[in-house]
Protein backbone atom coordinates (compact mmCIF):
# COMPACT_ATOMS: atom_id res chain seq x y z
CA UNK A 1 0.00 0.00 0.00
CA UNK A 2 1.25 3.71 -0.67
CA UNK A 3 1.96 5.72 1.77
CA UNK A 4 -1.67 6.97 2.84
CA UNK A 5 -0.65 10.76 3.61
CA UNK A 6 1.10 11.59 0.07
CA UNK A 7 -1.56 9.54 -1.26
CA UNK A 8 -4.64 11.22 0.47
CA UNK A 9 -2.71 14.68 -0.91
CA UNK A 10 -2.63 13.04 -4.34
CA UNK A 11 -6.45 12.04 -4.57
CA UNK A 12 -7.41 15.30 -3.51
CA UNK A 13 -5.27 17.47 -5.69
CA UNK A 14 -6.09 14.77 -8.47
CA UNK A 15 -9.97 15.14 -7.76
CA UNK A 16 -10.13 18.87 -7.69
CA UNK A 17 -11.96 20.23 -10.80
CA UNK A 18 -10.05 23.17 -13.04
CA UNK A 19 -12.78 24.91 -11.44
CA UNK A 20 -11.56 24.85 -8.39
CA UNK A 21 -14.02 21.90 -6.94
CA UNK A 22 -13.74 19.58 -5.18
CA UNK A 23 -15.67 16.48 -5.89
CA UNK A 24 -17.16 14.19 -3.24
CA UNK A 25 -16.06 11.05 -4.48
CA UNK A 26 -15.07 10.22 -8.23
CA UNK A 27 -16.49 6.73 -7.97
CA UNK A 28 -19.65 7.34 -7.25
CA UNK A 29 -22.35 9.25 -9.59
CA UNK A 30 -24.79 10.97 -6.78
CA UNK A 31 -21.39 12.39 -5.30
CA UNK A 32 -20.32 13.79 -8.35
CA UNK A 33 -20.68 17.27 -6.89
CA UNK A 34 -19.27 19.74 -4.61
CA UNK A 35 -19.82 20.75 -0.93
CA UNK A 36 -19.18 23.83 0.44
CA UNK A 37 -18.94 22.18 3.79
CA UNK A 38 -16.60 19.20 2.40
CA UNK A 39 -15.02 21.23 0.12
CA UNK A 40 -13.69 23.50 3.32
CA UNK A 41 -12.08 20.72 5.08
CA UNK A 42 -10.41 19.40 2.04
CA UNK A 43 -9.39 22.92 1.81
CA UNK A 44 -8.44 23.17 5.10
CA UNK A 45 -6.47 19.68 5.06
CA UNK A 46 -4.58 21.64 2.00
CA UNK A 47 -3.50 24.13 3.89
CA UNK A 48 -2.25 22.23 6.40
CA UNK A 49 -0.26 20.10 4.45
CA UNK A 50 1.46 23.19 2.35
CA UNK A 51 -0.77 22.85 -0.78
CA UNK A 52 -1.92 26.19 -0.41
CA UNK A 53 -3.01 27.17 -4.26
CA UNK A 54 -5.00 24.44 -3.80
CA UNK A 55 -7.30 26.08 -1.00
CA UNK A 56 -6.96 29.15 -2.99
CA UNK A 57 -8.60 27.59 -6.12
CA UNK A 58 -11.17 25.92 -4.02
CA UNK A 59 -12.41 29.19 -1.90
CA UNK A 60 -12.12 31.29 -5.50
CA UNK A 61 -15.23 28.68 -6.72
CA UNK A 62 -17.07 29.27 -3.68
CA UNK A 63 -16.90 32.99 -4.58
CA UNK A 64 -17.32 32.53 -7.31
CA UNK A 65 -20.58 30.71 -6.39
CA UNK A 66 -22.14 32.46 -4.13
CA UNK A 67 -22.03 35.84 -6.04
CA UNK A 68 -23.42 34.59 -9.26
CA UNK A 69 -26.74 33.93 -6.75
CA UNK A 70 -27.19 37.23 -5.37
CA UNK A 71 -30.03 37.48 -6.36
CA UNK A 72 -31.61 34.03 -4.74
CA UNK A 73 -29.49 35.92 -1.54
CA UNK A 74 -31.41 39.11 -1.50
CA UNK A 75 -34.90 37.16 -2.31
CA UNK A 76 -34.75 35.16 0.69
CA UNK A 77 -33.93 37.97 3.29
CA UNK A 78 -36.39 40.05 1.75
CA UNK A 79 -39.11 37.68 2.46
CA UNK A 80 -37.79 36.20 5.46
CA UNK A 81 -37.80 39.84 6.54
CA UNK A 82 -41.52 39.99 5.57
CA UNK A 83 -42.25 36.88 7.15
CA UNK A 84 -43.33 35.27 3.99
CA UNK A 85 -42.52 31.49 3.40
CA UNK A 86 -39.74 30.14 1.33
CA UNK A 87 -39.87 28.15 -1.74
CA UNK A 88 -37.07 25.69 -3.20
CA UNK A 89 -36.13 28.79 -5.32
CA UNK A 90 -35.51 31.04 -2.78
CA UNK A 91 -32.20 29.31 -0.50
CA UNK A 92 -29.40 28.56 -1.74
CA UNK A 93 -28.62 24.97 -2.87
CA UNK A 94 -25.96 22.77 -0.30
CA UNK A 95 -24.38 20.93 -2.95
CA UNK A 96 -23.53 22.19 -6.95
CA UNK A 97 -21.48 20.85 -10.03
CA UNK A 98 -18.21 21.34 -10.41
CA UNK A 99 -18.46 24.14 -12.93
CA UNK A 100 -20.58 26.00 -10.25
CA UNK A 101 -24.42 24.82 -11.58
CA UNK A 102 -27.32 23.70 -9.56
CA UNK A 103 -27.75 20.41 -9.32
CA UNK A 104 -30.81 19.24 -10.76
CA UNK A 105 -31.85 16.58 -8.78
CA UNK A 106 -35.10 17.84 -7.41
CA UNK A 107 -35.41 15.01 -4.29
CA UNK A 108 -32.19 15.73 -3.41
CA UNK A 109 -32.46 18.03 -0.14
CA UNK A 110 -30.96 21.23 -0.49
CA UNK A 111 -31.63 23.70 2.40
CA UNK A 112 -28.39 23.87 4.55
CA UNK A 113 -26.66 26.22 6.33
CA UNK A 114 -23.72 25.13 8.17
CA UNK A 115 -21.70 24.44 4.94
CA UNK A 116 -21.88 28.11 4.41
CA UNK A 117 -20.71 29.16 8.37
CA UNK A 118 -17.78 26.53 7.45
CA UNK A 119 -16.71 27.92 4.46
CA UNK A 120 -16.52 31.24 6.09
CA UNK A 121 -13.84 29.57 9.21
CA UNK A 122 -12.08 28.21 6.35
CA UNK A 123 -11.52 31.58 4.22
CA UNK A 124 -9.80 32.87 7.34
CA UNK A 125 -7.96 29.76 8.09
CA UNK A 126 -6.41 30.08 5.05
CA UNK A 127 -5.80 33.67 5.14
CA UNK A 128 -3.75 32.93 8.08
CA UNK A 129 -2.11 29.94 7.03
CA UNK A 130 -0.65 31.81 4.00
CA UNK A 131 -0.14 35.51 5.57
CA UNK A 132 -2.80 36.88 3.50
CA UNK A 133 -4.27 40.00 5.19
CA UNK A 134 -6.74 41.03 2.79
CA UNK A 135 -9.72 39.62 0.37
CA UNK A 136 -9.81 39.86 -3.28
CA UNK A 137 -12.68 42.24 -3.91
CA UNK A 138 -14.78 38.95 -5.35
CA UNK A 139 -14.23 37.22 -1.81
CA UNK A 140 -15.15 40.02 0.14
CA UNK A 141 -17.88 40.77 -1.83
CA UNK A 142 -19.41 36.63 -1.42
CA UNK A 143 -18.21 37.08 2.20
CA UNK A 144 -20.73 39.94 2.70
CA UNK A 145 -23.26 38.06 1.01
CA UNK A 146 -22.70 35.20 2.90
CA UNK A 147 -22.72 36.68 6.45
CA UNK A 148 -26.34 38.70 5.41
CA UNK A 149 -27.70 35.47 4.36
CA UNK A 150 -27.02 33.60 7.73
CA UNK A 151 -27.43 36.36 9.89
CA UNK A 152 -31.13 36.46 8.44
CA UNK A 153 -31.53 32.75 8.28
CA UNK A 154 -29.67 31.21 11.22
CA UNK A 155 -33.34 30.67 12.95
CA UNK A 156 -34.67 28.92 10.12
CA UNK A 157 -34.84 24.79 10.79
CA UNK A 158 -33.05 23.20 7.54
CA UNK A 159 -31.20 20.16 7.20
CA UNK A 160 -28.51 18.29 9.15
CA UNK A 161 -24.58 17.85 7.70
CA UNK A 162 -26.19 14.46 7.05
CA UNK A 163 -28.73 16.30 5.15
CA UNK A 164 -31.81 14.92 6.95
CA UNK A 165 -34.29 15.84 9.89
CA UNK A 166 -35.02 19.45 7.96
CA UNK A 167 -37.97 20.33 10.67
CA UNK A 168 -35.32 20.76 13.25
CA UNK A 169 -32.17 22.82 14.64
CA UNK A 170 -29.23 21.87 15.06
CA UNK A 171 -26.29 22.43 17.52
CA UNK A 172 -23.87 21.49 14.98
CA UNK A 173 -25.27 23.41 12.26
CA UNK A 174 -25.22 26.53 14.19
CA UNK A 175 -21.85 26.19 15.70
CA UNK A 176 -20.53 26.36 12.62
CA UNK A 177 -22.27 29.37 11.91
CA UNK A 178 -21.66 30.63 14.81
CA UNK A 179 -17.47 30.29 13.85
CA UNK A 180 -18.42 31.77 10.36
CA UNK A 181 -19.57 34.85 11.89
CA UNK A 182 -16.93 35.30 13.88
CA UNK A 183 -14.21 34.38 11.41
CA UNK A 184 -16.52 37.17 9.11
CA UNK A 185 -15.59 39.83 12.15
CA UNK A 186 -11.96 40.01 10.91
CA UNK A 187 -12.40 39.15 7.27
CA UNK A 188 -15.18 41.96 6.91
CA UNK A 189 -14.76 45.05 8.73
CA UNK A 190 -17.97 46.69 8.52
CA UNK A 191 -20.94 45.96 10.38
CA UNK A 192 -19.04 43.97 12.67
CA UNK A 193 -21.38 45.03 15.89
CA UNK A 194 -24.11 43.48 14.19
CA UNK A 195 -21.99 40.40 12.99
CA UNK A 196 -20.85 40.10 17.15
CA UNK A 197 -24.62 40.40 18.50
CA UNK A 198 -25.43 37.62 16.41
CA UNK A 199 -22.69 35.53 17.30
CA UNK A 200 -23.68 35.69 20.71
CA UNK A 201 -27.30 35.20 20.36
CA UNK A 202 -26.55 32.22 18.82
CA UNK A 203 -24.42 30.77 21.37
CA UNK A 204 -26.51 31.82 24.00
CA UNK A 205 -29.45 30.31 21.88
CA UNK A 206 -27.64 26.88 21.70
CA UNK A 207 -26.87 27.26 25.54
CA UNK A 208 -30.44 27.48 26.13
CA UNK A 209 -32.12 25.38 23.80
CA UNK A 210 -29.35 22.91 22.75
CA UNK A 211 -28.78 21.10 25.63
CA UNK A 212 -30.41 18.53 28.14
CA UNK A 213 -29.03 16.54 30.63
CA UNK A 214 -26.26 18.75 30.84
CA UNK A 215 -24.86 17.65 27.76
CA UNK A 216 -25.86 19.02 23.80
CA UNK A 217 -28.36 16.44 22.43
CA UNK A 218 -28.25 16.35 18.25
CA UNK A 219 -31.34 18.46 17.23
CA UNK A 220 -34.35 19.98 18.75
CA UNK A 221 -37.76 21.91 16.91
CA UNK A 222 -39.59 24.84 17.90
CA UNK A 223 -43.25 25.57 18.49
CA UNK A 224 -43.35 28.42 15.26
CA UNK A 225 -44.52 26.66 12.06
CA UNK A 226 -43.39 28.35 8.61
CA UNK A 227 -44.26 27.14 4.88
CA UNK A 228 -40.45 26.13 3.52
CA UNK A 229 -41.09 24.77 -0.29
CA UNK A 230 -43.06 22.03 0.10
CA UNK A 231 -42.11 20.73 3.60
CA UNK A 232 -43.88 22.03 6.84
CA UNK A 233 -40.70 23.63 9.32
CA UNK A 234 -40.52 24.87 12.20
CA UNK A 235 -39.38 28.54 12.87
CA UNK A 236 -38.06 30.16 16.09
CA UNK A 237 -38.73 34.07 16.51
CA UNK A 238 -37.19 35.97 18.93
CA UNK A 239 -40.11 36.39 20.90
CA UNK A 240 -41.05 32.60 20.81
CA UNK A 241 -37.97 30.38 21.70
CA UNK A 242 -40.22 27.52 23.85
CA UNK A 243 -39.11 23.98 22.80
CA UNK A 244 -42.43 21.60 21.96
CA UNK A 245 -39.64 19.05 21.46
CA UNK A 246 -36.73 18.07 21.90
CA UNK A 247 -34.24 14.93 21.01
CA UNK A 248 -32.55 13.05 23.46
CA UNK A 249 -29.78 11.71 21.23
CA UNK A 250 -26.14 12.43 20.44
CA UNK A 251 -24.85 12.98 16.67
CA UNK A 252 -21.01 12.26 16.06
CA UNK A 253 -21.21 16.22 14.29
CA UNK A 254 -21.00 17.57 17.36
CA UNK A 255 -17.61 16.96 17.72
CA UNK A 256 -17.90 20.27 15.92
CA UNK A 257 -19.05 22.08 18.07
CA UNK A 258 -15.48 22.22 19.82
CA UNK A 259 -13.37 21.18 16.97
CA UNK A 260 -13.05 23.50 14.62
CA UNK A 261 -16.15 25.83 15.49
CA UNK A 262 -15.31 26.93 18.99
CA UNK A 263 -18.69 27.55 20.17
CA UNK A 264 -17.77 25.95 23.41
CA UNK A 265 -14.42 25.14 24.38
CA UNK A 266 -13.13 21.39 25.13
CA UNK A 267 -13.20 21.98 28.65
CA UNK A 268 -16.56 22.89 29.24
CA UNK A 269 -18.25 20.79 31.21
CA UNK A 270 -21.42 20.76 28.86
CA UNK A 271 -19.06 19.71 25.52
CA UNK A 272 -16.95 17.04 27.72
CA UNK A 273 -20.54 15.54 29.08
CA UNK A 274 -21.15 15.25 25.05
CA UNK A 275 -17.88 13.71 23.90
CA UNK A 276 -18.28 11.03 26.39
CA UNK A 277 -21.97 10.36 25.59
CA UNK A 278 -20.59 10.19 21.87
CA UNK A 279 -18.04 7.37 22.53
CA UNK A 280 -20.87 5.45 25.05
CA UNK A 281 -23.24 5.12 22.16
CA UNK A 282 -21.71 6.04 18.45
CA UNK A 283 -17.42 5.12 19.19
CA UNK A 284 -17.59 1.00 18.56
CA UNK A 285 -14.80 0.13 21.03
CA UNK A 286 -11.45 -0.75 19.70
CA UNK A 287 -13.48 0.50 16.15
CA UNK A 288 -14.87 3.44 14.42
CA UNK A 289 -17.30 6.01 15.19
CA UNK A 290 -20.53 6.19 14.08
CA UNK A 291 -22.58 9.12 12.97
CA UNK A 292 -25.65 8.85 15.39
CA UNK A 293 -28.05 5.72 16.63
CA UNK A 294 -30.93 5.00 14.63
CA UNK A 295 -28.62 5.54 11.24
CA UNK A 296 -29.86 3.61 8.67
CA UNK A 297 -27.51 5.29 5.60
CA UNK A 298 -26.04 1.86 4.25
CA UNK A 299 -27.13 -0.17 7.49
CA UNK A 300 -25.46 2.16 9.59
CA UNK A 301 -21.48 1.92 9.54
CA UNK A 302 -18.51 3.30 10.91
CA UNK A 303 -17.57 6.52 9.68
CA UNK A 304 -14.33 6.80 8.44
CA UNK A 305 -14.09 10.75 8.78
CA UNK A 306 -15.90 10.74 11.88
CA UNK A 307 -13.44 8.58 13.65
CA UNK A 308 -10.51 10.61 12.21
CA UNK A 309 -12.24 14.11 13.44
CA UNK A 310 -12.47 12.39 16.67
CA UNK A 311 -9.16 11.39 17.12
CA UNK A 312 -8.45 15.23 15.22
CA UNK A 313 -10.01 16.54 18.70
CA UNK A 314 -8.24 13.97 20.91
CA UNK A 315 -4.82 15.11 18.84
CA UNK A 316 -5.39 19.02 19.28
CA UNK A 317 -6.19 18.60 22.68
CA UNK A 318 -3.06 16.67 24.29
CA UNK A 319 -5.32 13.11 24.18
CA UNK A 320 -2.51 11.35 22.02
CA UNK A 321 -2.81 7.94 22.89
CA UNK A 322 -6.49 8.20 22.25
CA UNK A 323 -5.56 10.47 18.95
CA UNK A 324 -3.43 7.52 17.59
CA UNK A 325 -5.67 4.21 18.33
CA UNK A 326 -7.78 6.26 16.01
CA UNK A 327 -5.39 6.88 13.10
CA UNK A 328 -4.52 3.40 13.13
CA UNK A 329 -8.01 2.35 12.86
CA UNK A 330 -8.58 4.76 10.13
CA UNK A 331 -5.44 3.51 8.31
CA UNK A 332 -6.06 -0.13 8.43
CA UNK A 333 -9.43 0.79 6.02
CA UNK A 334 -7.37 1.62 3.23
CA UNK A 335 -7.92 -0.44 0.40
CA UNK A 336 -4.77 -1.82 -1.26
CA UNK A 337 -4.14 1.27 -3.30
CA UNK A 338 -4.73 3.45 -0.47
CA UNK A 339 -8.30 4.20 -0.76
CA UNK A 340 -10.55 5.70 2.03
CA UNK A 341 -14.17 4.77 1.67
CA UNK A 342 -16.69 6.56 3.83
CA UNK A 343 -18.22 4.40 5.75
CA UNK A 344 -17.09 0.77 6.52
CA UNK A 345 -19.83 -2.07 6.81
CA UNK A 346 -18.27 -4.97 8.87
CA UNK A 347 -20.43 -3.69 12.12
CA UNK A 348 -23.52 -2.03 10.83
CA UNK A 349 -26.08 -0.50 13.33
CA UNK A 350 -28.90 -1.59 10.71
CA UNK A 351 -27.74 -4.53 8.50
CA UNK A 352 -31.27 -5.07 6.68
CA UNK A 353 -31.14 -1.59 5.65
CA UNK A 354 -28.27 -1.85 3.53
CA UNK A 355 -28.95 -4.21 0.20
CA UNK A 356 -31.75 -1.09 -0.71
CA UNK A 357 -28.81 1.27 -0.71
CA UNK A 358 -26.76 -0.64 -2.70
CA UNK A 359 -29.23 -1.93 -5.41
CA UNK A 360 -30.29 2.36 -5.18
CA UNK A 361 -26.71 3.76 -5.53
CA UNK A 362 -24.14 0.99 -5.88
CA UNK A 363 -21.28 0.40 -3.25
CA UNK A 364 -19.95 2.73 -0.54
CA UNK A 365 -18.27 5.70 -1.66
CA UNK A 366 -14.95 4.95 -2.29
CA UNK A 367 -12.60 6.83 -2.32
CA UNK A 368 -13.94 9.85 -0.17
CA UNK A 369 -11.88 13.18 -0.42
CA UNK A 370 -13.68 14.81 2.99
CA UNK A 371 -12.24 10.72 4.30
CA UNK A 372 -8.91 11.85 3.07
CA UNK A 373 -9.28 15.09 4.46
CA UNK A 374 -9.59 14.48 7.76
CA UNK A 375 -7.36 11.26 7.90
CA UNK A 376 -4.49 14.03 6.70
CA UNK A 377 -6.08 16.78 9.80
CA UNK A 378 -5.64 13.49 12.44
CA UNK A 379 -2.14 12.94 10.85
CA UNK A 380 -0.82 16.54 10.81
CA UNK A 381 -2.04 16.70 14.70
CA UNK A 382 -0.86 14.10 15.72
CA UNK A 383 2.73 15.44 14.10
CA UNK A 384 2.84 18.64 15.63
CA UNK A 385 2.41 16.74 19.28
CA UNK A 386 6.04 15.33 18.86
Amino acid sequence: MPDLRQHSINIILDNQASSGAFIASPNMANYAYSWFRDGTFIAYAMDRVGEHSSAQRFYDWCATVINARSDVIERALLKTTRGEPLSADDYLHTRYTLDGRDGTDASWPNFQLDGLGTWLWGLQEHLQATGRTTLPDTWAHAVDLTVRYLIGLWRTPNYDCWEEFNEYLHPHTLAAIYAGLRAATTLNEANTQHIADAIAEIRRFVLSNGCRNGRLVKSFITQISIQVGSNTQQHVSPEHSELTMITNAVDASLIGVTTPYGLLSPTDPIMQATLAQIEVDLHRPGGGVYRYLGDTYYGGGEWVLLTAWLGWHYARNGEVERARELLHWVEAQADADGNLPEQVSTHLLAPNRYPEWETRWGAVAKPLLWSHAMYLLLYEALKSTK
